[in-house]
């Protein structure tokens, strides 16, 4: 009979069954890697096997949906591992690791499934570890460590260096340069792959007979290993697009002959387009796109309807076939009153995963709330299920406000804001902070304990200085602290990313606000997505030229088609401007 799930202190079960006899393990310390007394030599098998099923490792931490998704769409079955003997028994093995390495490892260890994976790689099974999946095969990582991997490849996993200005984590689409056959990766090394990590592996002459392939950041980092049958990649596949599944398809079935890529150009880290999706109901109970003129969502006549600009599944679909390198949702109803009780919204991220392979963000009403029966749901448990929806990203406003101004009056990190608790569980680069700043024109920057810029275009009564007061519940709302101090808290607390809107250019078309964006970007070392005011395809060399931001996100224009993606993004590549295409 089948052992009681375990949970561990991430809140993640599983079903176990009885963990291997000791003799099998070496007592564990933090330096030393896993590690088993080997039952089999390695040796290289090649995997004759049509059968259609995969096998997936998925410990329940993170956005798996979306590789489900891939799988199924490439026209696999998917088996579930439950227990130690599946991985032993799988044809081909997938293990999409998500969130932290330690936790990771706490999961594999308990439940025996580290033995097993063991065991399978080193019969040169066909198996494809991604991201998380790819740094658990090393000896160790430095990620609230020392902690032992499965020690399986020579290095360590190491944090990226920002104290030269590199932004951390290391998202976006770069490119890889290839090192070796790996027959996966063939056709993509000058295309770019969609990254999400703040930790990676540097190639050594001790692992150098593993690599595949390297991209650079700040450094070069082992983005994909293989040896025989054994695949892993730091990038994600079931986010990169058309390049990404054909991947997948690649390790899924070796034999099969996928249409050939266009020739690509990628040479390093891309700039992001990113379309947003405002997404609420409408005065008849549907789920719409709209748009706001400096967060007013209505028509300006009689009947003064919500704007209704299209369905956000259809939607989003499009844009993915577009181009854009992102999508995100952003629920302006927020269903303040019951966040888990959204689920038109769900089911909107649901499906629009099943045919849209880029990285979906989604925001609006993820916070600490208590049911009207008194139930109470941690903010963790909210992220959660829009994760299992198909999320990849959590972009969280007002209640990061509450608790940046929490951290500032007191200095201490409680532990217990939604920002702490879901990057603890899912990681920084999971969790956006969406800033909704308000420009307040002074004359003296004395005058006010915020910080102050000398703005580019005086005030209406002649000021030269402006600070940029937050905002909560969808600009409604003052606070009394600063888009400075706030983006340097939300960093201290664990965001990953930085959505920076601004009131005053939303909607009016007339470029973003550089001044601001400027002050953001200078101030935190995680990356900082430019949001509001985007009128025409100069707009977005304009901010990538003058500011340091590493993507820019649009709405209505995309949605009035009066500036097609595309036309963005030929712009920019004539500009000099690096973007996937």
């Amino acid at each position: 009979m089948d052992a009681p799930a375990l949970s561990s202190s991430r809140g993640v079960s599983i079903l176990l069954r009885p963990p291997p006899p000791l003799t099998l393990r070496r007592a564990l310390s933090p330096t030393k890697p896993y590690s088993r007394i080997k039952t089999k030599p390695f040796f290289i098998c090649a995997s004759t096997s049509s059968d259609s099923t995969v096998t997936l490792l998925d410990y329940g931490a993170g956005n798996v949906r979306s590789l489900r998704n891939a799988i199924r769409y490439l026209g696999f079955d998917i088996k579930d591992v439950q227990k130690p003997e599946d991985i032993l028994s799988a044809n081909r093995l997938v293990f999409p690791g998500v969130g932290a390495f330690a936790a990771a490892m706490e999961v594999l260890e308990q439940s025996g499934m580290a033995e097993a994976l063991c065991t399978y790689i080193e019969s040169d099974r066909p198996f494809l570890g991604i991201c998380l999946g790819l740094q658990l095969l090393f000896e160790s990582s430095e990620e609230n460590g020392p902690v032992k991997g499965l020690g399986l490849i020579p290095g360590v996993v190491g944090r990226f260096d920002s104290s030269n200005g590199l932004a951390v984590p290391h998202i976006g689409w770069n490119s890889i340069q290839i090192t070796k056959d790996s027959g996966i990766l063939d056709d993509i090394g000058r295309h770019h792959v969609y990254f999400v990590h703040s930790y990676r592996v540097i190639p050594s002459d001790a692992n150098w007979d593993w690599v595949s392939s390297v991209c650079n950041y700040g450094d070069s980092f082992i983005s994909s290993i293989t040896r025989g049958n054994v695949h892993a990649v730091q990038f994600h596949p079931e986010k990169s697009g058309d390049v990404g599944l054909s991947i997948l398809r690649k390790f899924l079935d070796p034999s099969s002959s996928s249409k050939k890529l266009a020739h690509g150009k990628a040479s390093q880290l891309a700039k992001r387009v990113i379309a947003c999706l405002d997404v609420r109901a409408n005065d008849t109970g549907d789920l719409v796109v709209t748009k706001g003129d400096q967060y007013d969502v209505r028509e300006h006549s009689d009947e003064h309807q919500v704007r209704n600009l299209g369905k956000p599944v259809e939607l989003a679909g499009q844009y993915y076939k577009d181009g854009a390198d992102e999508i995100s949702f952003l629920n302006i109803t927020g269903f303040r009153d019951f966040p888990l009780g959204d689920l038109p919204m769900l089911q909107v991220l649901r499906c629009t995963s099943e045919n849209v392979f880029v990285p979906l963000t989604v925001g609006g009403g993820i916070r600490d709330f208590t049911d009207g029966n008194g139930r109470y749901y941690s903010s963790l448990e909210v992220a959660s299920e829009y994760f299992r929806s198909g999320a990849d990203k959590i972009s969280i406003g007002s209640d990061a406000v509450f608790a940046a101004e929490e951290y500032l009056k007191t200095g201490v990190k409680s532990g217990k804001s939604s920002l702490e608790q879901i990057s603890r569980v899912y990681g920084n680069q999971a969790v956006v902070v969406s800033i909704d700043p308000r420009r307040v024109y002074i004359r003296n920057p004395n005058d006010v304990k915020f910080k102050t810029i000398k703005v580019s275009s005086p005030g209406p009564s002649g000021e030269e200085y402006a600070w940029y007061q937050c905002t909560i519940n969808g600009g409604r709302d003052g606070r009394p602290i600063g888009a400075y101090e706030l983006a340097k808290a939300v960093e201290e607390l664990g965001a990953g990313e930085i959505l920076l809107n601004c009131i005053d250019c939303d909607g009016q078309g007339q470029g973003f606000d550089i001044d601001l964006i400027n002050l953001i970007s200078d101030a935190v070392t995680i990356p900082v997505i430019a949001s509001s005011g985007a009128g025409a395809v100069q707009h977005f060399s304009d901010v990538f030229q003058k500011t340091s931001a590493s993507a820019a996100l649009a709405a209505g224009i995309f949605h009035r088609k009066e500036v097609p993606i595309s036309s963005v993004k030929k712009h920019l590549l004539q500009q000099g401007i690096e973007v996937r295409m």
